[in-house]
């Protein structure tokens, strides 16, 4: 990873429920890591404008915006290094997103293989809002004017819009907007525990909270499918090898190696394995889980955080919506 003095780097997560594994790994590891980083500015939003592109209940979405903000927090993120902010409080978000309709075409936006999942998924919400969905996106990335978006490999053909749009509105209005890279994070892909997929708080029984405890960590881990245990009598079954990446993530490659080798000679207990992997995966939760407690009971210092990242948010925001529009011919 190349960093400039210039180098910015904007991530979000939709407000669609508390964030699980999933998104600590893929998502918030980076962003963490990120922070760390003198050379670079960091904006990471709740992505709540994106929650409404597909079906959701609005009660939820006023509570799970807040609650991502919370999670953040009890990750570490700093609102003193990182500028934290709801994507909906900045409406420069939406203008810049219709700006961006106008140099992409239909066609396009139809051939996404992220917009027909969707479409099969909710088939009676095939919305503007869903098709638009990676327009949105790409003006997130490009208002910051960020180079790196650290986000799971399955975001990367909305990555390649987001520089698509770069190209074409640097091309025709003489922009100078960057076209950005994705940052791959150790946990880029977690899988579902349901052995198909990844994890993903849309599909109940897929995921671990990281409010979870270790009783029911466990018992989600419980549910994970298995198969015999011992090489020789079957291939290793999906459901085995989700679990051993999980073993990696949390326990290490040699934890892994060793499960490996059972498998080949005496066989997996895999009640046993599901015990030490909820363990490790607690024992890293557990400091997140006390730290949420702790927010949790100063809500006006969560408004507060939330306050001083849309103020700065929208001062960047402001200044680049302004240059394209001034190239566009409507400024």
């Amino acid at each position: 990873m190349l960093l400039t003095m210039s180098t910015t780097v904007l991530s979000g997560i939709r407000a669609t429920g508390r964030l699980h594994l999933g998104n600590y790994l893929g998502a918030v590891k980076g962003m963490l890591a990120l922070q760390q980083e003198e050379a670079i500015s960091t904006f990471f939003m709740v992505a709540d404008v994106h929650t409404i592109t597909t079906p959701y209940n609005i009660d939820e979405l006023r509570i799970n915006r807040r609650e991502v903000i919370i999670d953040y927090l009890a990750a570490g993120l700093d609102p003193e290094r990182s500028t934290l902010f709801l994507q909906s409080m900045v409406g420069e978000h939406l203008e810049l997103a219709f700006l961006f309709s106008s140099v992409m075409s239909i066609a396009r936006m139809q051939h996404l293989p992220t917009f027909k999942d969707k479409v099969k998924q909710y088939p009676e919400h095939a919305t503007m809002a869903l098709l638009n969905y990676p327009l949105l996106m790409a003006a997130d990335i490009l208002l910051y004017k960020a180079n790196l978006v650290p986000v799971g490999i399955d975001q990367e053909p909305h990555i390649e819009i987001t520089r698509q749009v770069a190209r074409k509105m640097n091309e025709v209005y003489g922009t100078q907007l960057p076209e950005p890279q994705r940052f791959a994070t150790k946990g880029e892909y977690v899988p579902s525990l349901q052995g198909i997929g990844k994890m993903s708080k849309s599909v109940e029984g897929s995921y671990i909270s990281l409010t979870d405890t270790k009783t029911e960590i466990l018992d989600r881990l419980k549910q994970a499918p298995t198969d015999s245990g011992v090489g020789r009598l079957t291939a290793m079954s999906q459901g085995v090898k989700n679990l051993l990446q999980l073993v990696e993530l949390f326990s290490g490659a040699e934890k892994r190696k060793e499960y490996e080798s059972q498998y080949e000679d005496t066989g997996i207990r895999y009640g046993a394995l599901k015990a030490e992997l909820a363990t490790a995966i607690f024992a890293e939760l557990k400091p997140l889980q006390e730290r949420r407690q702790q927010f949790i009971a100063k809500p006006k210092l969560v408004d507060e955080v939330i306050e001083a990242g849309v103020t700065k948010a929208r001062a960047v925001a402001r200044e680049t919506l302004d240059e394209v529009k001034e190239k566009m011919g409507l400024g």
